[in-house]
């Protein structure tokens, strides 16, 4: 790692508890995991270790060296004394990159990597007799996983639950022409609207109160019978149930829901060809006996059974459970998304669980025509079956609210995260860096155009 001074930054937290003595050196770019500071001598870091002002700093400057590796020692100067500050989450990080809808998404794995490591398995596999074919693609599921999936299932309506109990008590708010969401008492002042006649309003968004699929966006897809069956077509494509993605994987995963029928093998399937296949002959195997679920399966509330929680106590407590059941969710979803094949159309958001996307002709994303509505399914990432949905993290409910001035300094965070945060949950670490904890936001217009 190199990195010139002119490109790096650094200030002193003269706040900060995590530095002896009195405060903690930042430096920036934030993305780097760590930076090592060199200084001519021993003294030089005593003397910055015993900076109380910014402009002391700033006065010294002058002797303190940014480089990726310690200063060569010389004839006239000591031996350098080095500063590694390291950081498992970086102090501020980017939000994912939108995508405009007349862009394609990226493939996960660039297809150069792709066909370079089936190369690679060609090679190897070269002259060696042929291994079975492991679970799930000989049509078996993975017993390993079974009580994973029921634990997604059911983090999944524990989370739907207790977002409808916390929104009696956290205001959200949802523009009445986009998309977007603001958790606070007052909507944000920003102009991000981009949705009908957003001109005239010059971007700014009309609040309405938010519902809880404006929270935790609904993500639908068909719910296959047999997913090693064939592909659905595009007749068919209103006489096949519809049911959220992340339940839809969890049924192929072993949750049996009866609502949802779906086809359980007994036996490896037989391969004719590549993409022929018949059923082994299960009549020898005694008849199937109805087993209880390993777990319970949740239920919704109904919206007019909801109660809001009593007391601050009650709410911090539910919030900290809706924090853990998102993080349970997305875990889970996470490593069945590893056997389990999920498809995502890279020009629309239509997600398919299985190992080929349907054929289903409804793609209306930009220049469908030429495409004749067809999607151009790729593998799918956790954030296209959960989508996060960001929201601007407000640091202060009872304070003053956000200025739209300031719009730099503020941070952002998933709107189920800023939810459980401002009804009294804490906040993960894997959320402080995009959230920009440790910026120091001003007071007013004036003291911003101040900052370096």
């Amino acid at each position: 790692m190199s990195a010139s001074p002119s490109s790096m930054r650094c200030w002193v937290d003269f706040n900060s508890k995590n530095y002896p003595s009195h405060g903690k050196l930042v430096c920036l770019p934030p993305r780097m995991g760590s930076s090592m500071l060199s200084y001519h001598s021993r003294d030089d870091f005593l003397k910055l270790n015993s900076l109380t002002s910014l402009s002391s700093f700033q006065h010294r400057n002058e002797k303190l060296k940014l480089q990726s590796k310690p200063v060569a020692p010389s004839r006239k100067l000591h031996q350098p004394c080095a500063l590694v500050i390291r950081c498992d989450h970086p102090q501020n990080a980017d939000l994912p990159r939108y995508y405009s809808k007349k862009e394609k998404k990226p493939f996960p794995v660039p297809i150069v990597e792709l066909r370079r490591a089936a190369r690679e398995r060609f090679k190897k596999s070269r002259g060696q007799p042929k291994k079975p074919v492991p679970p799930p693609k000989n049509g078996l599921i993975v017993k390993s996983l079974v009580p994973l999936a029921y634990d997604v299932f059911n983090g999944r309506i524990t989370l739907i639950n207790n977002l409808k109990k916390i929104l009696k008590v956290v205001k959200v708010h949802a523009c009445r022409y986009c998309n977007e969401i603001h958790v606070g008492p007052i909507g944000h002042p920003f102009k991000s609207c981009r949705g009908h006649r957003a001109s005239i309003r010059k971007g700014l968004h009309e609040w309405t109160y938010a519902t809880v699929e404006d929270v935790f966006v609904p993500v639908d897809s068909y719910h296959l019978y047999d997913r090693l069956g064939k592909r659905i077509r595009h007749d068919e494509r209103f006489s096949i149930p519809r049911l959220p993605a992340v339940v839809e994987l969890c049924i192929q995963a072993g949750v049996d829901v009866p609502e949802f029928p779906t086809k359980r093998r007994r036996k490896p399937i037989i391969r004719i060809g590549k993409s022929e296949f018949v059923d082994a002959d299960e009549s020898e195997l005694p008849d199937p006996v109805p087993e209880p679920p390993l777990k319970p399966i949740s239920t919704e509330i109904p919206d007019t059974e909801i109660v809001a929680p009593r007391d601050q106590e009650e709410t911090v407590q539910l919030a900290e459970e809706t924090l853990e059941a998102w993080e349970q969710m997305r875990r889970g979803a996470k490593k069945l998304m590893r056997m389990y094949p999920v498809r995502v159309c890279g020009y629309c958001p239509e997600v398919h669980v299985g190992p080929s996307g349907h054929k289903a002709q409804n793609c209306g994303a930009h220049k469908h025509q030429q495409r004749n509505g067809q999607h151009g399914w790729q593998s799918a990432v956790l954030d296209d079956l959960i989508p996060p949905r960001y929201v601007w993290h407000v640091p202060d409910v009872n304070g003053p609210p956000l200025q739209r001035e300031l719009r730099s300094f503020y941070g952002q965070a998933p709107a189920v995260v800023e939810i459980c945060v401002q009804a009294g949950a804490d906040v993960p670490d894997q959320y402080k860096p995009t959230m920009r904890l440790d910026i120091g936001i001003p007071t007013s217009l004036r003291e911003a155009e101040m900052v370096v």
